[in-house]
């Protein structure tokens, strides 16, 4: 048997409407529309799914990562109260063997720190934060935006049973929003802010390898 032979003339694939009738529920026009609509969407969706699919991955390993270094640096931003404890200690050591020794405590050594004085964080460690901090905020709006576009797409694809007149309609009301709502821009820009974000980081990490 040979194998059968498609065609891309819808007249020859589709049987022909019965008079007066070439705008109803079921006509051909409405059949055709469906299968082109369909392959066209096929090929659209599946080539927004394998991008969106890679930059989700990316997005969460990255601000799993990102966080693990600003967990370690926001402790920066407050005052070191075990190293002021030490400190301290050791500045009440001092003054013990001074007593000890008879030297008047107005000539000992005077406190290095005052637990009540304002902490100031250095200028370096306020930088690195905020550069972490941001592109923590830019991998999660990218992670949070890509699960939003997959759902629009998801539900793009998800035309409602009816006849292929109902089908025609819905497909193209949702293809209208898809253009309105500038999915295809939204889509461009999430790469774009992943860039920037892993720019921030990178500078962020500079910063916080020149003082070692």
């Amino acid at each position: 048997m040979p194998p059968p032979i498609f065609s891309d003339d819808y007249e020859k694939r589709l049987p022909a409407d019965p008079i007066y009738q070439e705008t109803a529920p079921n006509a051909r026009v409405w059949r055709a529309y469906v299968e082109e609509a369909a392959t066209f969407d096929d090929m659209m969706i599946a080539g927004y799914r394998d991008g969106l699919d890679v930059m989700l991955v990316f997005a969460g390993l990255f601000s799993a990562v990102v966080t693990s270094f600003l967990v370690q640096v926001s402790q920066s931003l407050q005052a070191d109260f075990i190293e002021m404890s030490a400190v301290l200690l050791h500045d009440l050591v001092s003054i013990q063997l001074a007593i000890a020794q008879g030297i008047p405590i107005a000539n000992s050594t005077t406190p290095s720190l005052n637990p009540a004085s304002a902490f100031s964080p250095d200028g370096i460690q306020v930088w690195i934060n905020g550069l972490w901090v941001t592109s923590l905020t830019a991998s999660l709006i990218v992670a949070l935006a890509t699960v939003l576009v997959k759902q629009w797409l998801h539900h793009y694809v998800s035309l409602p049973s009816g006849t292929p007149g109902v089908r025609s309609h819905v497909r193209q009301f949702r293809f209208m929003g898809l253009q309105r709502w500038r999915v295809h821009v939204i889509i461009g820009l999430l790469p774009i802010t992943m860039h920037v974000s892993f720019t921030l980081f990178l500078s962020g990490l500079v910063l916080f390898f020149v003082p070692l």
